[in-house]
């Protein structure tokens, strides 16, 4: 009977081992074609349109993010790739503060084409600025980021490298690094953070997309419109991101692929509150219960399921001592899947440091995936000073 009762403890921890083996193997590849792509100038990007068009639409959804914007318009001035090839549209979604005044000074002075886009008084929210702003863009490739991210001056040179090396791209999902003080509330999220770009990654390079940020990602023009762009969404608020990622992949099999190149990393602020920590959650998983594609469904429970495998064998060790050994295992093997892969994740980054928190986020992850899941399953939530449901 222990056996019996042993062995069922230590059954999801070995499919999720297998699990974090399989994206490992994927990471590997994304490794693999980023130090190709290292290997490319900046100036050989793709000769597809006239030389008075840019390759790249740079669209920014924006509401009340004076205080970031100089920030970022700093960091685009400052791209390596020729002006000329890029343009920055900034969509104010009905600020109250002075986004709109700040980013109309800035396009007089800007080395670069800056424009102010305005939403309509019956449009809101993060996919209506988009689309508002895409209509406005000229170029071929439409690259997302937000407002409060920060950027290196090889961002956009590590986005034309992977278009000219992939021809047949459609949809590029970039790396996103979070920031913050040096407390263990960081650690934790920025872990936890670093794990999902991980899986987003490696899913992209075992061609089964499963999760992307919109904070670094580009998409081609022509494949968001023949794929219908946001309109079957429209009513979820959020999912600017993944939803596409889904469709494009289904639409043109191979035409995803993941930025791997630390040039090409977003930099955004970790939330500063447990607070605003859970509201970002809730937000993020509000959108799973839409998913056309099975495969994000299948590799949540898969983790969800390790992980309240792991308390729940606590818990059965509590009140049959003789389950400890099996409840160790589970464990082990359950953490030490994490710190494989994670290990090639976070060197990426350069924060392997953040090893060590696997063991007390491991600890709390089980009822916050829990709270967070059913959370978001309900649906609601506070953001950007608006009430979503």
């Amino acid at each position: 009977m222990t056996a019996a009762v042993g062995i069922a403890l230590l059954a999801l921890p070995v499919l999720y081992a297998a699990l974090m083996g399989w994206l490992r193997g994927g990471w590997t590849k994304n490794e693999a074609s980023g130090a190709q792509e290292s290997q490319m100038k900046a100036a050989e990007v793709v000769a597809e349109i006239s030389a008075s068009l840019p390759l790249f639409s740079i669209l920014i959804a924006a509401r009340n993010e004076a205080a970031n914007l100089p920030c970022l318009l700093q960091d685009l001035a400052a791209q390596m790739l020729p002006p000329a090839q890029f343009e920055v549209l900034i969509a104010d979604d009905h600020s109250t503060d002075a986004t709109a005044a700040l980013v109309t000074a800035a396009v007089q002075g800007a080395r670069f084409s800056l424009r102010l886009v305005s939403l309509p008084a019956a449009q809101t929210g993060k996919k209506a600025a988009l689309l508002t702003a895409l209509q406005q863009a000229r170029a071929p490739w439409l690259v997302c980021t937000d407002a409060d991210c920060r950027l290196g001056p090889g961002w956009l040179a590590a986005y034309a490298a992977l278009v000219a090396q992939q021809p047949r791209a459609n949809f590029i999902s970039g790396p996103v690094l979070l920031t913050g003080p040096a407390s263990l509330q960081h650690l934790l999220v920025g872990l936890e953070f670093a794990g999902l770009v991980g899986v987003g990654g490696a899913c992209i390079a075992r061609q089964q997309p499963t999760m992307c940020n919109g904070a670094n990602l580009a998409y081609r023009r022509t494949a968001f419109e023949a794929v219908g762009g946001f309109a079957d969404n429209l009513h979820v608020a959020s999912g600017d991101d993944e939803f596409l990622l889904h469709k494009i992949n289904a639409a043109f099999p191979g035409s995803v692929h993941f930025l791997n190149h630390s040039a090409a990393i977003a930099r955004t602020a970790a939330p500063d509150t447990l607070r605003a920590l859970l509201q970002q959650r809730v937000r993020w998983a509000s959108k799973w219960r839409h998913y056309q594609s099975a495969a994000p469904s299948r590799l949540a429970l898969l983790v969800l399921g390790a992980n309240v495998a792991l308390a729940a064998g606590v818990g059965a060790g509590l009140a049959w001592p003789v389950l400890w050994p099996w409840v160790g295992a589970a464990w082990f093997i359950k953490l030490g899947a994490d710190a494989w892969f994670l290990s090639s994740v976070l060197g990426f980054f350069g924060h392997r440091k953040w090893l060590w928190g696997l063991l007390p986020l491991q600890v709390l992850y089980a009822p916050y995936a829990l709270a967070v899941g059913a959370a978001g399953w309900r649906g609601g939530y506070q953001w950007k000073g608006r009430r979503v449901r």
